[in-house]
């Protein structure tokens, strides 16, 4: 099985919202329909930025909380290293 770190926002350098999933297009799809959480629902974040895949939930789940660790500008420069156009990568996962 494969676990998922994830970044959504609602617009480029935006609101950010980490999180782990071992079923990214199902969270990225409950995030949209605003049953994923109260602050992404809050702050209306639906796009899916930035996504990693790992094979060890305990790996994911101790990526996510580092990451969460980080400041801003450290968030932003990984969300830009692998999408620097802040592209919404849902439409990807159905593919």
């Amino acid at each position: 099985m494969s676990y998922y770190v994830y970044i959504l926002t609602n617009q480029k350098r935006g609101t950010l919202y980490v999180g782990v999933t071992n079923d990214i297009a199902r969270r990225t799809w409950e995030h949209r329909e605003h049953s994923g959480s109260k602050f992404t629902t809050k702050y209306g974040l639906k796009r899916l930025v930035y996504a990693e895949t790992h094979d060890d939930v305990d790996e994911a789940i101790r990526r996510e909380k580092a990451i969460k660790e980080w400041k801003r500008a450290w968030k932003i420069e990984l969300i830009e290293s692998a999408n620097p156009d802040w592209k919404d990568l849902y439409a990807e996962l159905n593919r």
